[in-house]
């Protein structure tokens, strides 16, 4: 398989913090689907989670080739961890297409927060 795409991102957990605040749920429903703020609110401290998922996305949408743009948006790039296995990415819509067309039949997630940041990087991999 050859890489098709690379993105990386980082983010400060207070920015999101800051943000949420402000914005509350209207930035929730904008940026993460159920499942997402589900998962991340089953933990004791959410905010690093949901950062990290933030990062996730502008990761994929870099790896992508498009970032948040060409009709593709933070919901519709997808951040599953079931039952805390390897996190993965799920791409819909518009994100979907793109992926699609680049080849890609792979992806490849690893997050992680610590120190007041969160980081992710996302490979992409096709025939």
């Amino acid at each position: 398989m050859a890489v098709r795409g690379i993105g990386i991102d980082v983010v400060k957990v207070e920015r999101i913090s800051q943000s949420l605040g402000r914005f509350g749920a209207r930035m929730e429903k904008r940026l993460f689907t159920a499942d997402e703020l589900a998962y991340c609110r089953r933990m004791k401290d959410p905010l690093p989670h949901l950062a990290a998922r933030f990062a996730a996305k502008e990761a994929a949408s870099k790896a992508l080739g498009t970032g948040m743009s060409a009709g593709v948006a933070f919901r519709l790039l997808e951040v599953l961890q079931p039952g805390g296995q390897q996190p993965r990415l799920r791409f819909h819509g518009a994100a979907l297409e793109r992926f699609e067309a680049l080849g890609c039949s792979l992806s490849h997630l690893s997050l992680t927060h610590d120190g007041g940041f969160a980081i992710a990087c996302v490979v992409l991999e096709g025939a």
